[in-house]
């Protein structure tokens, strides 16, 4: 399918591995120019490198903290002012009991989660609804529809984010532009060993019987690939699916019983 996203320009937030950098591939797979961002340069320089000798695909670098201001305003130039695409993701706050948190880890999982993105958003919108087409895929967690315990401030800020562009959704639909969220189950990710050995620790098991009992959880009996999931935000982006908009996007293999 073209997704008709050739000449487009994407910001991929926190793109230099994981499912960032799943995303960065399938669009610029799909004929998008990137701006890709990351704290680790080297990183950072290594996926823009492995990505364009893949797909030709120009690609700019913003090496930083995205939920810095300077960060986020260079981002937005190396897109020459005028993104078509924001990928809004950023690493979520490190698994532990909800007894541990105090006010400043609190504070900074809202601001790395909720605010980050908003701010982006901020940042981009008016000027796509000005040129009639704009795209904002905000990566969220599979914890949104279904918690766990130990991503309680993971979870509750991203249904914050989830709940605050709810409605900005609707307000800029009549202009082509679109918010949506993915919301991850497992996938193979550097992030997912942390998940292992927090479960391993809760259980008293070690981190292989986790990873095991963890996949054998899932229907589909295997944890996601990150090109999978950079194929659905790829059509979320595209021109195909403008209709769309407001919707959470659940890629978790089938972990989740319910039916909305």
């Amino acid at each position: 399918m073209d997704l008709n996203l050739r000449g487009r320009t994407a910001i991929v937030c926190a793109s230099s591995q994981g499912l960032g950098r799943g995303c960065a591939l399938a669009l610029a797979e799909a004929g998008c120019a990137l701006v890709l961002n990351g704290r680790d340069e080297d990183a950072l320089a290594a996926t823009a490198a492995a990505i364009r000798e893949a797909t030709g695909a120009r690609v700019a670098t913003v090496a930083g903290d995205i939920a810095e201001d300077a960060t986020q305003e260079a981002l937005v130039a190396a897109a020459s002012g005028a993104p078509d695409i924001l990928v809004n993701n950023n690493a979520g706050p490190p698994l532990r009991d909800f007894r541990a948190l105090d006010g400043a880890a609190m504070r900074a999982g809202l601001e790395a989660n909720m605010v980050t993105p908003i701010r982006m958003v901020q940042r981009v919108i008016d000027g796509m609804v000005e040129r009639r087409f704009g795209r904002i895929v905000c990566i969220t967690s599979a914890a949104v529809k279904a918690p766990v315990a130990g991503l309680d401030l993971s979870s509750g800020a991203r249904v914050g984010l989830t709940g605050f562009l709810a409605g900005v959704a609707r307000s800029v639909a009549h202009a082509n532009v679109t918010i949506n969220f993915l919301l991850p189950g497992l996938f193979d990710t550097r992030r997912l060993a942390g998940v292992h050995a927090f479960a391993a620790a809760q259980q008293g098991i070690d981190v292989d019987e986790a990873a095991q009992r963890a996949r054998e959880r899932i229907p589909a009996k295997r944890f996601g690939a990150p090109d999978e999931f950079g194929a659905a935000c790829a059509f979320l982006c595209s021109d195909k699916a403008g209709f769309i908009t407001g919707q959470s996007l659940l890629i978790d293999g089938g972990a989740f019983p319910g039916v909305l």
